[in-house]
């Protein structure tokens, strides 16, 4: 098994550890019903996705 040579500061650790950045998901509109969607999901009002029917929603009556 691999042993270092020397200790690895927390500051040294955490540097490193600076560079990523989490980013929020890209959205765009649902062609049949115009809410935010995230790209290549189904919409989860109308479960539609390309313009067609993916999905069979429950109508709350």
């Amino acid at each position: 098994m691999a042993h270092p040579k020397s200790k690895i500061s927390k500051q040294r650790r955490n540097k490193r550890r600076t560079h990523y950045k989490a980013s929020t998901p890209t959205l765009s509109n649902c062609s049949n019903c115009g809410t935010a969607v995230e790209y290549h999901r189904v919409c989860p009002e109308c479960g539609f996705y390309r313009g067609k029917q993916a999905i069979e929603k429950a109508v709350n009556a």
